[in-house]
This record gives C-alpha cells, structure tokens and sequence, in this order.
C-alpha cells in the first residue's frame, strides 16, 4: 500500500466535499437567508483535514532529499 497516493486521493476527495459545502453556503445567501451556524460553519472540516494534507504533500519533496543526501 503507498500512502502518498491514498494521501493524493483523499486530499482530491476532500477538495470536492469542501467545493460543495461552499457552493451549499453561497446559496443560502443567495436566497436572501441567513443560513443554520451547521451550514456556515460545515467547510471548515474538509479544510481542516485539507490543510493538513496539503501540508503533508507539500513536505515530501524536502523529506525525500533530505533522505537522498543523508550520508549513511
């Protein structure tokens, strides 16, 4: 099992959830409502877990040369 690329797919999952919730959000305001604190507040898990995944991709690059120039 690679755990980057089940890293990648959660982290691509996750962006359509956080894409959703927002647009979920944009349209109770568009319809003139304040929405439920359940709706404003429902894309900040998503992109809690994005950022942290994010970060986690993002650092795999440095991880893998510093590992690379590790003299052993």
């Amino acid at each position: 099992m690679n755990w980057n690329h089940w890293i990648r797919q959660i982290h691509r999952w996750l962006a359509i959830v956080f894409t959703l919730t927002v647009i979920v959000n944009f349209s109770f305001y568009a319809r003139g409502g304040t929405p439920p604190a359940v709706v404003t507040y429902s894309p900040l898990p998503p992109l809690l877990l994005m950022t942290l995944t994010g970060l986690y991709m993002f650092a795999l690059p440095y991880l893998a040369k510093r590992r690379q120039d590790k003299p052993e």
